[in-house]
């Protein structure tokens, strides 16, 4: 372990999986004391974006699900260290490795349309979009601007098997930034010959919450760590001398009282600026989510008050001002028997686990769901079932149920994916022993928006001694937002950075300059 960190406090605004990993190699890599670690945490349960609970007879609910694959060095680096939450004697590594082996994905209905299987053999390009997608990977970021996705290619580029493969694996939206897109098609360049199968998709064995942030935490908290929960932090004072910046003094509110903590010399501060779940609400059987549009809590008003004090820290605005273009809405899914499971697993092929994204290309909504191997939650009995879907259209009327997704019950979300798989037999017995909850995600693609290449701050501003920004709205330049791996990267580079620490980041992997990669890549571009 080392030394350099022996007397040094650290504290850290939030207690997501950026907050989480730097912790842990503040610690392991910098030899920091966990009593000299704090984290902070404004609601009663950390884990942030990657949350999951629930019990069989309220339902389970997860508001999302990540996925990896094979070069995520950092997230793997971080969890090489981890025990697992099944088994101590391994890590959680291991535990994501081991479980890939058996249950890697072959997609063989990837998209659905009338009910039926829809050939993905053919992409869908003609020679433009070809061209245009070429096109865009070789343009410069500074070019590509603030342009979106739709302004960048042509209407039929979005009628492709591919655009709706790519935008409901990651969540693309049309109206998103062109140049997240570029760094998708370049980070992911080495899975585009599987796209159609997904078979280079990997998946932890339990929902994220069980798989890592649980055995993260148990692991800061036996070194002494100090979570603290319903903890807001408000402000930081900065001292600014030139380019210089200190952070002095950190404010915080915790059982509605006004706390401050001096900041001595050498002391360090991690801020998660942002978050891609707040304000999320939740519904029921009965009861449709509310869509909450008043921005609370921390992470986006500390990054306003932050972004004030000096443009080195960013610019907030383009990532939350606008709802309607960030929202989108998922649902969580508890059956009390087998009965959705055996008709989706006849229907597509696979069993639950292998089998991967189902997307409902023809659904207004545009419906994507996934069945997951069982059990989902670590303590989730065997006479229950989980599984997990999302709508990217959630303001458009469904094409059954006729009604904005965003307006209607769980009930009325499983009748539309009923009606859409042609389940009409079993739709009253799965509507009677489903509890189904839906969550409307105000920010949840907020980390898409366009923007310009100075609006997320860098992970340690320039001229920062002691602040660091971690998480989806820092930047990394060419590494790709809205996954794990981002997030831990923020973590290495802010504690090698701020520590000094001789250790280098974890590779990052260009598969976009391996030949055998692009041709692979090529081919698949041109199948039919």
């Amino acid at each position: 372990m080392a030394e350099n960190g022996k007397g040094v406090k650290a504290y850290l605004v939030g207690s997501g999986i950026a907050s989480l990993s730097a912790a842990c190699y503040l610690i392991k890599e910098g030899g920091l004391e966990g009593k000299n670690i704090t984290i902070f945490e404004e609601a009663e349960k950390y884990g942030g974006s990657l949350d999951a609970g629930g019990n069989p007879e309220e339902g389970y609910t997860m508001r999302g699900g990540r996925m990896f694959e094979e070069k995520f060095n950092c997230t793997y680096d971080l969890l090489s260290f981890i025990p697992s939450i099944s088994d101590p004697k391994k890590s959680a590594k291991d535990e994501l490795m081991e479980f890939h082996q058996e249950f890697f994905w072959n997609d063989k209905a990837r998209l659905v349309a009338g009910g039926k299987i829809v050939d993905v053999t053919d992409l869908g390009f003609n020679e433009r979009d070809r061209l245009d997608l070429i096109k865009l990977c070789v343009t410069p970021e500074k070019i590509l601007g603030i342009q979106t996705i739709e302004e960048y290619f042509q209407p039929h580029f979005f009628e492709s098997n591919f655009w709706f493969i790519w935008c409901t694996t990651f969540a693309f939206e049309p109206w998103h930034s062109a140049v997240e897109f570029k760094r998708y098609c370049l980070r992911f360049t080495h899975l585009f010959s599987t796209i159609d199968s997904m078979s280079g998709i990997y998946r932890t064995q339990f929902n994220q919450y069980d798989a890592m942030v649980r055995p993260i935490v148990k692991w800061l908290k036996e070194r002494g760590v100090k979570l603290e929960m319903g903890a807001e932090v408000k402000d930081l004072e900065i001292k600014i001398s030139g380019r210089e910046k200190i952070a002095e003094q950190l404010y915080y509110t915790q059982n509605e009282k006004d706390l401050t903590i001096p900041l001595a010399s050498g002391d360090l501060v991690f801020v998660t600026n942002g978050t891609m779940t707040a304000n999320s609400s939740t519904g029921s059987n009965k009861k449709a989510p509310v869509l909450q549009t008043e921005k609370t809590g921390s992470n986006w008003n500390l990054w306003e008050k932050l972004a004030a004090k000096s443009k080195d820290f960013g610019r907030p605005e383009p990532f939350c001002r606008n709802i309607q273009q960030s929202k989108w809405e998922s649902f969580t899914v508890t059956a009390k028997d087998s009965t959705f499971f055996d008709l989706l697993e006849a229907f597509s092929g696979s069993e639950a686990g292998k089998g991967g994204l189902v997307t409902i290309k023809d659904s207004n909504w545009l419906l994507t769901i996934v069945l997951n191997h069982q059990p989902h939650f670590y303590e989730q009995p065997p006479n229950v079932w989980v599984w997990w879907g999302y709508g990217l259209f959630p303001d458009k009327e469904g094409n059954f149920v006729r009604k904005k997704m965003s307006e209607c019950t769980g009930e009325e979300i499983l009748s539309e994916v009923l009606s859409h798989l042609r389940f009409n037999e079993k739709a009253s017995h799965l509507l009677e022993t489903s509890i189904i909850i839906p969550a409307m995600m105000p920010y949840i693609t907020s980390q898409f928006m366009p923007r310009l290449g100075t609006d997320r701050p860098q992970v340690i501003p320039e001229g920062s001694k002691n602040i660091a920004f971690i998480g989806q709205y820092a930047e990394v330049p060419d590494d790709v937002v809205f996954t794990v791996e981002y997030s831990v990267r923020t973590a290495q580079i802010a504690v090698f950075g701020l520590l000094g620490l001789d250790r280098k980041v974890s590779p990052f992997y260009k598969g976009q300059h391996d030949p055998k990669i692009l041709f692979e890549a090529w081919k698949m571009l041109h199948r039919k």
